[in-house]
């Protein structure tokens, strides 16, 4: 068998960072890469020292996949650094990103592509999953108070762009970190705001950091 210290890189990495999301969840999300349209990429998965798992359940779902996925768990530190140190190893000359608890539709890498080859970063709306017409309202980074819709944001897992884009950026922690990235990104190279769709972003999860944030704030006003 080849080494994959060898093998041909494949054109794009998908790196997904994981902390405590439950493992169905994270299946659903990886299948969703594997059922793409578009097959030359790997998987990147970054434990983020999660506490959820005693069976590695995780663990031994990427086993089956050993040609695709690349396991990887450290101490949590949290989102960004764990997109930052994931990139360090990704082979792949393209860099897409997937929360552990959203998904791809069969076409996103194919539509990323395709968007790509005109700019060096995208960022696009999503198919968004909601509970209420509320949840398609999540706190502004300039004021955590105020709320602006999903589709005038930059979503941090619908990031797709050349992995020197990356290589030059590094992500920051806390709220807002997609947009500072994709702000800073837009200094150095060419960015574009898309409408593809083809992203599943579920904010009807009572866990996600902007669902607490709205709670806190509604918390507030009482």
């Amino acid at each position: 068998m080849q080494s994959i210290l060898y093998s041909k890189p494949p054109t794009v990495s998908i790196l997904i960072p994981v902390f405590n999301t439950s493992f169905g969840l994270v299946k659903r999300a990886i299948n969703s890469v594997l059922s793409q349209d578009f097959s030359d990429f790997e998987i990147i998965l970054i434990d983020d020292g999660s506490n959820n798992d005693p069976e590695n359940q995780l663990l031994n779902y990427a086993k089956k996949y050993e040609d695709k996925i690349t396991y990887f768990r450290h101490k949590n530190c949290g989102q960004s650094h764990s997109i930052n140190k994931g990139l360090l190893i990704a082979r792949g000359k393209y860099i897409g990103l997937l929360d552990s608890d959203d998904e791809y539709l069969s076409h996103h890498l194919n539509n990323c592509m395709e968007e790509i080859n005109f700019v060096d970063l995208i960022a696009s709306t999503t198919t968004t999953i909601t509970d209420n017409h509320d949840d398609l309202f999540v706190p502004d980074k300039l004021d955590n108070k105020k709320l602006i819709h999903v589709d005038d944001c930059i979503l941090f897992a619908t990031l797709f762009g050349k992995k020197e884009v990356f290589a030059q950026l590094q992500f920051l922690g806390g709220y807002g970190a997609d947009a500072h990235f994709f702000e800073e990104a837009s200094k150095h190279f060419k960015v574009k705001k898309v409408n593809l769709r083809s992203y599943v972003y579920y904010r009807n999860i009572p866990g996600s950091i902007c669902a607490k944030m709205k709670l806190k704030n509604n918390t507030a006003l009482v």
